[in-house]
């Protein structure tokens, strides 16, 4: 098979493409420059993207002995993470850039321009591994080393583009095994720290960039009766679970810490309270899309079993699931009327706020992933609006 290996310069996507070569694919490698103004140099494992990681991408492929090319996605980048990654902030939902990197970049952008190219398949360096079922439909599951599993992040994939991907690092034991492998074939970047964070937010402050980004406005802090107990320099810099960074005059009658239950960006509100209230029992998702083929369910408004994920290195929980059907009565709530996803869990989640990706598995497999529009409390029901 002719292969795109996408070369991030890292030492997975490195061992990943070596792997390629091995098999007898004829593989090219590719450096996406993601910023029009990269760092030349990382900060130890903070940020990516950077002129060290072009060069250390470029080494790799020359001791692999492959083309080597640096395409530029910076436009593309900062419409469709950065930007909207501001965007979802502004309305108050915490969004996850990676997935929308994979989902945009590198499994949308970067793969219809290697298929115009008459190449077969991506190769990447991410934990997760593909099967195929007996009608040869591709499956997207958990890595073998769980630890470093990256499956979470790849559940924005559809069925079309699993065909045209390549994992080969899913099997592998461990990242130590991987950094072993790469020091053996004289890969330069074999004790390259990880990178971490958000690439274009190399210094882990998220707050302080969003404030650069977005008109921020102070405002009040209410508990859930709605009582002013302090207040806020922009609600936009808040995400649902926050406890750091309240500020709060007030303390609660209990002594307990109070935490962020809700944001209302309509009226600029931050409303805080106990962490009890941060326990969810039902989450209503949007922009629903399938790892592969959908479950049997999905076109019959049944429910299925779940184990249900919210974040890339959180435990999934027990859960039941169903899929809306268009024209169908919905009596649970005004929510479901846009629901594309409703999930009943069967153990709480605590800190789930809008904007965030909700992953489904059964077992090792991921069946597919839906953008988080609300979700309930056990003991508390926000009276505000993310629209």
């Amino acid at each position: 098979m002719k292969v795109l290996a996408a070369m991030s310069g890292g030492v997975d996507s490195a061992v990943a493409a070596a792997r390629a070569v091995e098999a007898g694919h004829d593989v090219v490698g590719v450096h996406l420059a993601l910023s029009r103004m990269p760092g030349t140099l990382r900060t130890g494992s903070r940020g990516c993207c950077t002129i060290e990681d072009s060069s250390d991408a470029w080494r790799a492929c020359e001791t692999l002995g492959i083309p080597f090319y640096v395409w530029d996605f910076s436009s593309r980048f900062k419409e469709d993470v950065v930007d909207d990654f501001i965007a979802e902030y502004a309305a108050g939902r915490t969004p996850n850039p990676c997935m929308r990197c994979n989902e945009k970049i590198k499994f949308e952008a970067l793969l219809e321009k290697a298929i115009a190219l008459g190449f077969d398949a991506v190769c990447t360096g991410h934990y997760a591994e593909l099967v195929h079922d007996d009608d040869g439909v591709p499956e997207l599951h958990r890595a073998a080393d769980w630890a470093k599993d990256q499956s979470y992040v790849l559940g924005v994939l559809t069925e079309d583009q699993l065909r045209h991907s390549m994992f080969p690092l899913g099997r592998t034991p461990s990242k130590e095994a991987v950094r072993a492998e790469a020091a053996e074939r004289g890969l330069s970047v074999a004790k390259k720290p990880d990178s971490h964070d958000i690439c274009f937010i190399p210094d882990g402050d998220t707050r302080g960039w969003l404030a650069e980004q977005i008109d921020m406005t102070s405002g009040p802090i209410v508990d859930p009766e709605g009582r002013r107990i302090g207040e806020h320099e922009g609600s936009q810099a808040y995400t649902v679970g926050q406890r750091r960074g309240l500020k709060l005059g007030h303390p609660a009658p209990d002594g307990k810490p109070r935490f962020v239950l809700e944001i209302r960006p309509k009226d600029n509100t931050v409303v805080a309270g106990p962490r009890e209230l941060l326990e969810i029992d039902r989450i209503t998702g949007i922009r629903l899309s399938w790892a592969g083929a959908p479950v049997a369910e999905a076109d019959s408004g049944g429910t299925f079993d779940i184990e249900l994920q919210i974040r890339a290195h959180a435990d999934p929980v027990p859960a039941r699931a169903r899929v809306p059907q268009e024209g169908a009565a919905e009596s649970e709530g005004p929510e479901d009327r846009r629901a594309e996803l409703v999930v009943e869990l069967l153990e709480p989640l605590r800190g789930v706020a809008p904007g965030q990706t909700a992953v489904m598995y059964q077992g090792t497999r991921v069946l597919g992933q839906a953008t988080i529009d609300t979700a309930r409390s056990r003991d508390y029901t926000p009276a505000g609006s993310v629209d």
